[in-house]
């Protein structure tokens, strides 16, 4: 798995997040199977997104839309207030652990 991982300051999450969700069709036509959306609990005016897909390929396709198509245009990204930090990550190992108190 390839794992997306964005940040960048914002001015509104309410404006962000919807145009966020307005790019939802084309996050999953992207090969987009899950999303993960995070803020500092410290700093309400930052997100950090983890978009996660099968392999890099497409991963690196949708960095490249979301730089040229989305990021590019302030009308497609309103209340973005800085400029995007972006990794792509490669999932090496995964454990979901659960903790019950007996």
């Amino acid at each position: 798995m390839t794992t997306l991982h964005i940040e960048h300051p914002i001015t509104d999450y309410d404006t962000w997040k919807g145009a966020f969700d307005r790019f939802a069709d084309l996050r999953r036509e992207a090969g987009v199977h899950a999303h993960r959306i995070h803020r500092p609990v410290d700093d309400e005016h930052y997100v950090v997104i983890d978009l996660d897909f099968d392999a890099i390929e497409p991963a690196t396709r949708f960095l490249g839309f979301l730089r040229e198509r989305v990021w590019a245009v302030p009308e497609s990204s309103p209340a973005l207030a800085g400029e995007p930090q972006t990794r792509l990550l490669e999932t090496l190992e995964e454990e979901c652990v659960s903790a019950s108190r007996r």
